[in-house]
């Protein structure tokens, strides 16, 4: 038996379509039952993890015999009700959130929850906002604020356009020589900046309901592309929540940069920032050197009913 090293580009439920270090893609499918040690996972393999395949003789696909460790790996909530969660990728360099200001709006919430996750696996993270040819007023107000909040607590944030090409130049040198994982709602643009990128790639785009002002999904499972100036993109089906699984609440705030800071002066080493008196966050809070929106959604998270404390070996 001689067993093939590549990494996996798409999953697709029992199959995946693997590439080889020589670049040839294979459709392979997982021998037996596996699962990956202490994580309880609705997809054993992912987007990004690097196999052992073999070819099944006279059979043009393969057979995935096993995944090697993982150097990291981002995962949300499979559904609001499960205690299982969805592997959305692995072995990344770096995790960007794609985020609008209107058409659809993406909330400080979604933000703030992708951001956490990220922080959580050690995965450096930016954030994209896009559509800025469509702001004006209230909603161009909006953009500088939360540009100026994110930058401020150590985010690369990038405004950019697919209309008018603003921002794709910095955004190709973000990306380039690097695995990077795009995410964001449906609608927000992903596949248009990515056909903007790649123009080869015919990612496709979908509409916006008018009605919801919500986009249609037209990504359905998550896709490793390669970049011509380096690197690869990992597309992701639009996210509309993000749920926070494998750690616990104590952690919670040590993934957000500007309280992390602060801890070690609160009065009491398991403070939660919530009611201790002589909480440097709070103290904080107050002058208004953190972000109130920030610190709802810190508070958000400590309350959520379906959090999943951390339960792996």
């Amino acid at each position: 038996m001689t067993l093939i090293k590549g990494v996996v580009i798409r999953s697709t439920g029992s199959w995946a379509s693997v590439m080889s270090d020589d670049g040839v893609i294979s459709e392979c499918r997982i021998k037996g039952n596996f699962r990956m040690k202490g994580i309880r996972s609705t997809n054993p393999v992912a987007v990004g993890d690097r196999v052992d395949f073999e070819i099944q003789p006279n059979e043009e696909t393969g057979i995935i015999h096993s995944i090697a460790d993982r150097h990291n790996f981002i995962v949300r909530k499979a559904t609001r009700l499960s205690k299982q969660s969805h592997i959305i990728a692995s072995n990344i360099d770096q995790a960007v959130v794609m985020a609008t200001i209107a058409s659809p709006r993406t909330s400080t919430g979604f933000i703030d929850r992708f951001l956490v996750t990220a922080e959580a696996y050690h995965i450096p993270a930016s954030i994209i906002f896009n559509k800025c040819d469509l702001y004006s007023g209230g909603s161009l107000l909006m953009l500088n604020e939360l540009m100026t909040l994110y930058t401020s607590v150590g985010y690369t944030c990038i405004t950019t356009s697919v209309i008018t090409g603003q921002g794709i130049e910095s955004v190709k040198e973000l990306l380039k020589d690097k695995v990077t994982l795009l995410s964001g709602h449906s609608g927000v643009g992903k596949s248009a900046l990515i056909n903007l990128l790649e123009p080869h790639l015919k990612q496709k785009v979908g509409a916006i309901s008018d009605y919801h002002q919500k986009g249609k999904h037209t990504t359905t499972y998550a896709e490793m592309l390669p970049l011509a100036g380096g690197g690869f993109i990992i597309d992701t089906p639009g996210i509309k929540e993000f749920g926070l699984v494998h750690f616990n609440k104590q952690e919670v705030a040590e993934r957000f940069p500007e309280m992390r800071e602060l801890m070690h002066a609160c009065q009491f080493n398991n403070c939660t920032h919530v009611h201790e008196p002589d909480c440097a966050v709070k103290n904080a809070l107050k002058k208004g050197l953190i972000s109130e929106s920030r610190y709802k959604n810190y508070i958000s998270i400590l309350n959520d009913e379906y959090f999943d404390e951390k339960e792996w070996d």
